[in-house]
């Protein structure tokens, strides 16, 4: 058998009643929630647990929320022998590969993320911003189309390389639809207008990188314990002083989440665990590569599931 990866899924992976059953079962799951309410000063477990789901999705409250599910799970699993040896994060996920490779404290990354939530609402007024999938287009011509749409009409840019025929644009609300319809004639499959309240990881988050990296400079950010790769270059760091950097670039530069699965193959695990709500993650390693096992952990039946796969094998 290879290396395992675990991999965190990014904000859209939210729901109403997330980490609960986990919660009831496992102490050490209990233990990550109560640290993040005391950390958020609220009850982030409430929001989780009963919603309402309005809430859970503003950007700000979705963050931390997502982080905490996705390390209660992590614990579970470390409490049940199954660790990784490479991790990875999809965009707010990253944050939870870093508390997994011992970089960030939890109590740490869930303030963090609160405010980058803010940070990043903050950074466009609500409605002025929007993001579209583009489905079925290879990725130079979505960049290019992009920048010429770019040079009438405003900001819009491939800001998510999710798998092969999915990349995510974002910019001003005008730009973003103008480049939609000029990539729906160049032959993109299908455009999806995405239902956040932000352009995400555009040139337009600039701001919130600014205020990013203010916060960043309070907090200990120590050397990663195994390789996480990082979203900004698709390429494993360790390193303290590669870490931060990466992190606020982060903000307002693409996600490359088709190089970072080819990287963890490239290091040679062909196990990957999604750790925390949805299946997203899931879907697009399926989509990037047969060659390797893709099982998610996010509430009892799927970690015994997973937990059984490994059994066998082991």
């Amino acid at each position: 058998m290879g290396k395992i990866a675990f991999v965190f899924p990014g904000q859209g992976s939210q729901t109403v009643g997330m980490g609960k059953d986990l919660y009831e079962k496992y102490a050490c799951a209990r233990k990550v929630f109560e640290e993040a309410d005391a950390a958020l000063g609220f009850s982030i477990t409430d929001m989780c647990f009963e919603g309402p789901e309005e809430e859970l999705k503003k950007t700000f409250n979705t963050q931390p929320a997502i982080l905490t599910v996705s390390i209660a799970c992590y614990e579970v699993l470390k409490e049940q022998e199954l660790t990784p040896d490479i991790v990875a994060g999809h965009s707010l996920g990253e944050y939870s590969a870093l508390v997994a490779a011992g970089a960030l404290s939890f109590g740490d990354a869930v303030r963090l993320v609160r405010k980058r939530g803010q940070f990043m609402q903050e950074a466009v007024p609500l409605g002025e911003g929007s993001m579209a999938a583009i489905l079925g287009l290879d990725r130079q011509s979505i960049i290019d189309i992009c920048k010429q749409v770019e040079a009438e009409y405003g900001a819009v840019q491939a800001v998510n390389f999710n798998c092969p025929g999915q990349v995510v644009i974002a910019g001003t609300a005008t730009a973003v639809e103008k480049a939609a319809e000029a990539l729906k004639s160049a032959g993109a499959k299908r455009t999806v207008m995405l239902p956040v309240s932000a352009p995400f990881h555009s040139t337009l988050m600039q701001p919130a990188a600014v205020k990013l990296a203010a916060e960043l400079d309070k907090v200990v950010v120590s050397n990663a314990k195994i390789p996480v790769v990082a979203n900004l270059t698709g390429r494993m760091i360790t390193s303290s002083s590669d870490i931060k950097p990466s992190l606020v670039a982060q903000a307002d530069h693409p996600v490359r989440w088709e190089d970072c699965v080819a990287e963890i193959i490239g290091y040679g695990a062909d196990v990957f665990v999604e750790v925390g709500p949805g299946k997203v993650l899931t879907g697009f390693t399926k989509k990037i590569t047969k060659e390797v096992l893709a099982h998610n952990v996010e509430g009892i039946d799927s970690l015994e599931k997973t937990l059984d796969y490994f059994k066998e094998v082991r």
